[in-house]
């Protein structure tokens, strides 16, 4: 497969296009990538070209056809290039999988949101929502090493890009997950230990300078 036949529209610190590019580097698949440079201004032609309807990334540009949202291209990636193969290949446990990526997709970025647009007890209500979720998660995982038992899958890299954000959100709403999820901060530190995680996630320091940049956008600081 020629690199140049797949793009992935991204933004830095997007967990959400970080999902396809660590799918992508499971299936040995090689792609190009084109990072957009202001998702708050002007957006690049070939983004409000490809996905005219929401107007975000990720899009992944397969052979010229995009693909928009980042579990759909996911589970293109998978029906794509199906070796290896990064969902169960029981149905029930395929279903069980789209429910808790369904579920983290919904509820992570947007409780997470809330911690570092906040202050005070608007704050503090936001922190305990984003941990009960966070442990709801963790109770997914149980004893299991990864979310699909033994081996990494679909399902951590649905969820893992979205924890390259906790930083931000502890350093903002001053807790730390470790302390009541140990066994969810175990699986992301087993997650990190792999090459596509370690390099297609966004740098957790990185990620917080953005959210403190974003704070003085928005008048929050």
């Amino acid at each position: 497969m020629a690199m140049e036949e797949i793009l992935l529209l991204g933004f830095w610190p997007s967990p959400f296009a970080a999902r396809a590019k660590i799918a992508l580097a499971e299936k040995g698949v090689e792609f190009e990538t084109k990072e957009e440079e202001n998702l708050m201004g002007n957006k690049s032609e070939l983004l409000l070209k490809s996905n005219p309807i929401y107007k975000k990334i990720p899009v992944l540009i397969h052979k010229g056809k995009p693909v928009c949202e980042s579990l759909i291209i996911l589970y293109y990636i998978e029906e794509t290039w199906w070796n290896p193969p990064l969902l169960p290949s029981n149905s029930y446990d395929r279903s069980q999988t789209r429910f808790w990526a369904d579920y983290a997709d919904k509820k992570v970025f947007e409780a997470g949101m809330k911690i570092w647009k906040n202050k005070g007890e608007a704050q503090a209500a936001a922190v305990k929502e984003f941990m009960d979720i966070v442990k709801t998660l963790e109770g997914a995982l149980g004893e299991k090493d990864y979310f699909g038992g033994d081996s990494f899958g679909f399902l951590d890299i649905a969820i893992v890009p979205l924890t390259s954000w906790f930083n931000a959100y502890e350093q903002c709403g001053g807790f730390k997950v470790e302390d009541e999820c140990p066994k969810l901060s175990a699986w992301m530190k087993r997650c990190m230990d792999r090459d596509s995680v370690a390099k297609f996630c966004p740098d957790p320091a990185k990620v917080y300078e953005f959210v403190c940049m974003m704070k003085k956008m928005f008048g929050i600081e």
